[in-house]
């Protein structure tokens, strides 16, 4: 964990005596600001901090205080973390091992009034972890499930990779031998956004050259060890940034990479023509074959709208013609 001055462990003493004060009577939590689980059963999903421990949000240590139990993917790097806080909520390990087994038990204690939290080693959970499948088993048992949100490497990388941020795609990591990871790559690649990707150090030049080689070169950014004392982003070409590492080597610390959307390419309107008669052929209203077309292509609406109005204005020329042909002959 990272070292704090002394007026940042100021500070957080603090916040965790004033939450502790105000959770004294843990009966009584949830009616007051900070939205405490208190005696309210049903899961928690609290978001901690990806390096930073002053990133912690006050309601997650209320939350974390009052809960049942706390569910996590290593006791020992969340006992740290409430250490470091003064919370002595007992921990269970929940993973990707165990969750098979360890689910019904947490299951069953929400069910007999429990409150339980689900935690990662950092972040927020569900990105990444086994926790989805709490969550939906939850919810059809009609258990109440809250979100505390806060820290997210995820959100965190985008925010400051200087690419598009309207539309994103969270991939997660790629597999690790070169042949799935291009396949995989493969199916991004026309994807029309941002792409966002957890990668271990050890894999980041190969993946880096895999992307640049798969999606073209883009423009990218790695971003590690995000909140911590040595934070790094590192913005170019996908081929740039490929050859930095592997003269440098594997970096330290967690890594995002995010990349951006394909350039757009101009469709010329022979390709729009042929697009909109395929849609209009299937019998979409002019409206939705517009949308339809110009979601596909990436071209402006403006412009495919006005093919459209081109080739529904040729076709009744066509058809007028067509008429006036059998009126001359049955005449």
């Amino acid at each position: 964990m990272p070292k704090e001055n002394t007026a940042v462990r100021t500070s957080r003493r603090a916040l965790v005596s004033s939450i502790a004060k105000g959770s004294a009577d843990k009966g009584n939590l949830g009616k007051g600001t900070h939205g405490g689980a208190g005696s309210k059963p049903g899961l928690w999903l609290v978001s901690t901090p990806i390096g930073n421990l002053g990133d912690i949000t006050a309601r997650a240590l209320e939350v974390l205080a009052s809960v049942d139990v706390i569910a996590c993917e290593d006791t020992r790097n969340t006992g740290k973390l409430m250490a470091s806080f003064g919370i002595s909520t007992a921990l269970v390990p929940y993973h990707d091992h165990n969750a098979d087994q360890a689910r019904p038990a947490l299951l069953a204690r929400m069910r007999q009034g429990d409150s339980v939290a689900l935690v990662s080693d950092a972040g927020t959970p569900l990105v990444s972890d086994p926790g989805y499948k709490l969550v939906r088993d939850a919810i059809k048992e009609a258990l109440p499930v809250t979100p505390v949100p806060g820290a997210s490497a995820l959100l965190a990388g985008l925010a400051v990779s200087g690419l598009p941020t309207d539309r994103f795609l969270f991939a997660g990591f790629l597999p690790s031998r070169t042949t799935g990871r291009r396949t995989a790559l493969a199916e991004l690649a026309p994807v029309r956004a941002t792409l966002v990707f957890y990668e271990s150090a050890q894999r980041l030049e190969a993946s880096l050259a895999d992307m640049a080689a798969v999606l073209g070169n883009r423009e990218a950014a790695v971003a590690r060890e995000l909140t911590k004392l040595f934070e790094e982003v590192r913005r170019g070409p996908l081929g740039a940034l490929a050859e930095h590492y592997r003269v440098a080597g594997p970096p330290k610390g967690e890594v995002v990479v995010v990349v951006g959307p394909p350039p757009v390419i101009a469709a010329s309107d022979d390709i729009i023509d042929a697009h909109l008669r395929q849609a209009l052929a299937a019998e979409e209203s002019l409206r939705d074959a517009v949308d339809a077309v110009a979601e596909e292509l990436g071209a402006p609406r403006r412009q495919v709208y006005a093919r459209a109005l081109a080739l529904t204005a040729d076709d009744r020329q066509d058809q007028e013609r067509v008429l006036d042909q059998e009126r001359v002959l049955e005449s």
